[in-house]
């Protein structure tokens, strides 16, 4: 079997579909890729947001958990920025969390741990920052620091 990235239609109905998203390895640091990833998150849309950190209590001023198996709930997506090493125990964790769907964020693709979330039954996405694609399907690159290169005439909602 070969993992197929799944494509931009099928990430854009991953995350229409979500409600949930849980940030594993998210941080308080502000220099973190996962700080701007939650504050976006919690700013720019209707998910409710769980961050995954065994040494914070809290993270962006929210309950921080020890893991994915201390959540409310199955999560929707599984928000990963751990190192590659870890991901077969994160992976080990979101399928016994009944999670839908594994995203590795920018930098982060394994073919094998790919392979065995699709044969668990989830959906995955490698290489992918959740912010950037959220914010491309709801247009809102430009508010996320992002230059698209778009002129248009259409007036801005303020």
């Amino acid at each position: 079997m070969t993992w197929t990235p799944p494509s931009a239609l099928e990430r854009l109905a991953l995350l229409r579909d979500a409600k949930t998203i849980a940030i594993v390895g998210a941080s308080d640091n502000p220099a973190r890729a996962s700080y701007f990833v939650g504050t976006y998150l919690l700013s720019s849309s209707n998910y409710t947001v769980w961050f995954v950190n065994p040494m914070s209590e809290t993270v962006l001023g929210h309950k921080a958990y020890k893991s994915l198996a201390d959540l409310p709930a199955a999560p929707d997506i599984v928000d990963v920025f751990r190192k590659p090493s870890d991901l077969p125990e994160v992976l080990d964790e979101a399928i016994a969390a009944h999670a839908k769907t594994l995203w590795l964020q920018l930098g982060i693709s394994d073919e094998a741990i790919a392979e065995r979330a699709t044969a668990a039954g989830m959906n995955v996405v490698m290489n992918r920052c959740v912010k950037i694609e959220h914010a491309r399907f709801n247009g809102g690159l430009h508010l996320a620091g992002f230059n698209t290169g778009v002129i248009s005439s259409r007036r801005q909602l303020s």
